[in-house]
Order: structure tokens, then sequence, then C-alpha cells
């Protein structure tokens, strides 16, 4: 079972004092009673915040009427000097205009092209293993950096660039947690922010590196010689509305994001995964028996036999978030169940709460697999499970997240036996839910018989 919620949690807590915590183990940070309620109001001297858990809330936010509840300025201030005006901090008509060009990218059809470069980037990952005892927060974010490469670019992460990004990212990384108190609090520009110039420095240089393997594409499209892999395809979309198409500048803003979002995010919930299998040995030897049957023919067509690991990097996704909470700002007032709320409060919609809430999960707390098996979880999943966000802003890439962390799953834990080794992590917000030592595990190989292909 995942570590229980602490029985001496303060059931009243200051907002500031909140977000120290938040940051500090966000386990332990939470009042148990949020997990029990509908919603629940933060006041400051600035501003109101609402935690909504309610699915009504949740579906009006982002369903119902998106337009009205757009992304907080504030909240992306610490990563505009890296995104720039991506489709993850805009707002509008400029955010629906990149979602045309984008989202075909990664309509189904295009996830069986782009299948080889991901399995060849598991089988890479798997190679660099050996036994003994893995950090695996450093692993698992290498084989997703090296996914994304594959994909968008064609290039392994040790193409020179790749390997660039790759290492000032990791710079970069832990300087900005996803809530943070200026996406709380509208402090002026002249305030000293934590880690600013340095955290500008690095999102710069990274910048320059995508900035030249953009430009290489570019080139490379006009001449007639570029691969048909994601960056190809976004680049050549036209917006079927007015016709246009990404220029490097903005496609730097987009590639920027796919990196942050698609490199970040598997990592965090890879890496848990592996963690919550080294935990529970008998679900990770039934992952390991349907990964070796796999084996014989690891193709697209084939991840279809991956039911049950799919469903554990379900529950992974259900018990750690990558993204444990999502922000969006009121631009008029409403009514949110009997409560006035004012224009420009902060709207929380939190996968963390929700996915561990106890009026929609049976035993929240436990990592069970099975349970999405049942129709029970399937209907409360429907307003209570949202690791990708909903409605029009739901992440694009979600189906090509659940294939690379179902696969890479699948291949690690194939391939070696998962044990535990030292204290059990604490999960912190950085930008994504991160262990704050990172995840030790002692690897062994496992002993594959001759007749798995039987």
């Amino acid at each position: 079972m995942t570590p229980p919620k602490p029985a001496s949690r303060p059931d009243k807590v200051s907002l500031l004092r909140y977000l120290r915590l938040f940051r500090a183990d966000i386990l332990s940070a939470q009042p148990a009673r949020l997990y029990r309620a509908w919603m629940a109001e933060f006041r400051t001297p600035f501003f109101r915040s609402y935690l909504c858990n309610d699915p009504a809330l949740v579906d009006l936010v982002l369903k119902q009427r998106p337009d009205d509840f757009p992304k907080s300025g504030r909240i992306g201030e610490g990563l505009r000097p890296l995104l720039g005006n991506s489709v993850f901090l805009t707002n509008g008509e400029v955010w629906k205009r990149q979602r045309r060009i984008i989202d075909p990218a990664f309509e189904g059809g295009r996830l069986r092209d782009t299948y080889p470069a991901m399995l060849a980037a598991g089988q890479a990952a798997v190679a660099r293993l050996a036994p003994g005892v893995v950090e695996m927060e450093s692993h698992t974010s290498h084989a997703a950096a090296d996914v994304i490469f594959r994909t968008l670019f064609s290039i392994p992460i040790e193409h020179e660039v790749a390997a660039a990004v790759f290492d000032q990212f990791r710079d970069y990384q832990r300087t900005q947690p996803i809530l943070n108190l200026a996406a709380f609090v509208p402090l002026p520009r002249w305030v000293p922010r934590l880690h600013r110039r340095q955290t500008r420095r690095t999102a710069h240089a990274i910048r320059r590196l995508i900035e030249r393997l953009t430009a290489e594409r570019m080139a490379a499209i006009r001449a007639g010689t570029a691969p048909d892999d994601l960056a190809t395809k976004i680049m050549t979309t036209a917006d079927p509305v007015s016709g246009e198409r990404f220029d490097t500048d903005e496609m730097v803003d987009q590639v920027a994001i796919f990196f942050l979002a698609g490199h970040e995010t598997s990592a965090s919930a890879l890496a848990w995964a592996l963690y919550l299998l080294a935990t529970h040995p008998e679900i990770q030897d039934r992952v390991a028996a349907e990964a070796q049957v796999f084996a014989a023919d690891p193709s697209f067509g084939n991840l279809s036999k991956l039911r049950f690991t799919r469903d554990v990097f379900r529950e992974t996704l259900r018990l750690y978030p990558p993204v444990p909470m999502m922000v969006r700002e009121t631009t008029q007032p409403e009514c949110f169940r009997d409560r006035e709320v004012t224009t420009g409060a902060q709207v929380v919609l939190s996968p963390w709460h929700l996915h561990r809430h106890e009026r929609f999960w049976s035993a929240p707390d436990d990592f069970d697999p099975d349970r999405w098996g049942r129709d029970e979880t399937r209907a409360c999943a429907r307003s209570a499970y949202m690791p990708f966000s909903a409605g029009p802003r739901v992440c694009t890439g979600a189906g090509f997240a659940m294939v690379e962390g179902t696969l890479l799953l699948a291949l690690i834990a194939g391939s070696f036996r998962l044990q535990p080794d030292g204290p059990p992590p604490v999960p912190v917000a950085h930008l994504t839910v991160r262990a704050r030592d990172g995840i030790y595990l002692r690897l062994s190989r496992r002993v594959v018989s001759a007749d798995r292909h039987g």
C-alpha cells in the first residue's frame, strides 16, 4: 500500500504556510478534510482562492465554460522565460490557433508512426541499466528525454544538441516549483524572485539550443530532406482557419513545452510506477510475466497484450499525478456551491485531491491496479480522474504518454527485478511530483525461461 495520509494533519492552515508545506511534502501538507470536501476557500489580503473537488464545478471550469476560466498569467511567471508564448501558457484565440496546428501531429494514426522511435528509446533505456542500486528518477528522466528527441527530431539523446538540452534542463528543473508565491500573490516586478537570474540564464541557453534544432529542421523541410517525425508534421501543418504555419520563433516555444511536458511528466510517472512495483512484488511479477509475452513481438499492434501493465500505469497516475494542481482564474462574478466568487479569484483544480478523494474511491490510498477492471472505478473515473486535465485543454499528448509509460514500464520490469532500497521516497512539488531525495531501487536481472515465447 502507499503511505497512509498522516493522522496528525492540521485541520486549518494559512495559504502561505500551506504552499510551503506543499513544496516540502505534498502528502503531509494536505489537511485531511480536503480529501472529503467538495470545496475549500483560502483567504489572503489580496484575493480568494477556491479548491474545487465538486465534479459539477470541475466540469463547469474545464468543459462547459473553459473560455471564462483562463489560465492565470501569474501561474506562468516562472516558466515564461523558457516557454515563451507556448500553448501551455496562452489563452483564447491564440491558444485555439496553436492547438489547431499541433493536434493533428498527435492523432491516433500518428502514434503508430512514432512507435518505432519510442520502442528504440525504451530498449536503449533498458540497455543502460545494470544490476545494483539505481536512482530511478535520473534514469527515467534520461529515458523520457530520449523518447522526446527520437519522436520529435529523429535524434537520440546522445546527439550533441539533445544531450546539451537535457543537461541544461536538469539544472532548470528543480528551481521551478509547480506552485509558487507569484502564482498566488501579485508581487511587484521589482521584488526579487528566488533563483530568477540563474533560471533565466538556463532557460535562454535551452532556447538557443532548441532554436538551432528548429532552424535546421526548417531548412531540411525547404530542401525536401526532412524526416517524417513530429517536428516535421507540426511545422508543415497549416491552421485550417487562417492558413498560417508556425514560424521559427513560435516553433521554439512549442518545442520547449513538448520537451518540458513530454519529458518531465513521463519521467515522474514512470519513476513512481517502478517504485510501486518494487514495493508490491506480486504485482511486479504479473507485469513481468505480461511483458515477457509481449517481448516475443513488441510491435504496436501487440500493445493490447500489456493490459494489466497499462492498468498499473493508470493507477500510478491516480496516486502520483505528475501535475498535482491546475489553476484557473475567474473573469466575471461566479457562484460556486451558493458562495459568491469575485472576478480575479483563483480556481484550483486538483488531481491530487480528486484522485484520493474519499467520496469517490474505495481504499483511495491503496495501490490497486485491479480496481480498473471494476465497474465502480470506471464510473468514478469519469468525474474524479484527470491526470491529463480535461475538456478542450486536455493534454494533446495524453495518448502518446499512455503508450510510452506502458511500454517503458513493461520493458524495464520485464528485464529486471526491482526492490526498494533505503527509506520511502517523499513526494514534493517541483515542475512535477518528484521524490525529495530521489527514488532508489535495487535491480537484479530476471531469469527468463527458454519457453517464454511458447
